[in-house]
């Protein structure tokens, strides 16, 4: 296929984002490959949140997203069809930022603040999380990695990602890389909506908490949250999860 054609489609969302992810494979970010970066960037991460005391560890807070986190890593497991088993790995930051991220081959990142700034219950972490393992599991890195090596091959200016500063956090460094500060398209932010619903009623939560996780969302407009500058929350997203709620509700019900 044409590249300034497929460009065209992977960002219009016309096709699967299988050819975006082929693209991304052809410029160095492979499932192996791209985990493997996303892990040894995770790393730094961790080392670096412990040298600053930032690593959170101990706290309620903590304590309640890890209780999220292994309860729904198992059925996590079971719908992993990138033929790569995940090493499923969680830090919590102490941080004031209403975040949360998920690196290739599940490594995910939670800020304190969007927990206790947004007052989440346990369900409505876990649609947090559940939004976020889907993301992974589907491999939605890859594509937007894949879609912007298209963009840099259309322009001209070759395959290479733009780097950050050397003074940037281990953090900043590791969503530089795998593309955490580019917006997902409509097309794969609902992809993980409608997943996390069915995700989190198959571990046990009422799918009902994304609705109103995202309402919580929808009043931090305008706020600067960074959660809201990659997860575009809005009316439309709300009521296209209340569409899907049925189904994951007879999950939930059904367990």
């Amino acid at each position: 296929m044409n590249n300034k054609l497929l460009l065209a489609l992977c960002a219009s969302s016309m096709i699967t984002f299988s050819g975006c992810t082929t693209m991304a494979s052809l410029a160095g970010a492979d499932t192996q490959t791209l985990n493997l970066s996303a892990t040894e960037g995770f790393n730094k991460t961790l080392q670096e949140a412990r040298s600053k005391g930032t690593l959170d560890t101990s706290s309620s807070t903590y304590q309640r997203v890890n209780a999220v986190f292994n309860r729904l890593r198992p059925y996590a497991d079971q719908v992993n069809q990138t033929g790569v088993k995940f090493d499923w790995q969680l830090a919590v930051l102490k941080a004031d930022t209403v975040n949360a991220y998920v690196a290739p081959g599940g490594k995910v990142v939670v800020y304190t603040g969007i927990v206790n700034k947004l007052g989440l219950t346990d369900a409505e972490i876990a649609a947090v999380m559940g939004h976020e393992m889907i993301h992974a599991l589907e491999e939605h890195a890859k594509s937007k990695i894949g879609a912007q090596a298209l963009t840099d091959l259309a322009l001209g200016i070759g395959l290479s990602a733009a780097g950050v500063g050397q003074g940037a956090s281990a953090a900043a460094q590791l969503g530089s890389q795998i593309g955490i500060g580019l917006p997902y398209s409509r097309n794969l932010e609902s992809r993980a909506d409608q997943g996390g619903l069915m995700l989190m009623a198959r571990a046990g939560y009422d799918p009902q908490a994304a609705i109103t996780l995202w309402q919580k969302m929808n009043k931090l407009e305008g706020s600067g949250g960074s959660f809201l500058s990659t997860h575009p929350s809005n009316a439309q997203r709300i009521q296209a999860m209340q569409k899907n709620l049925p189904a994951a509700q007879a999950i939930y019900k059904a367990r």
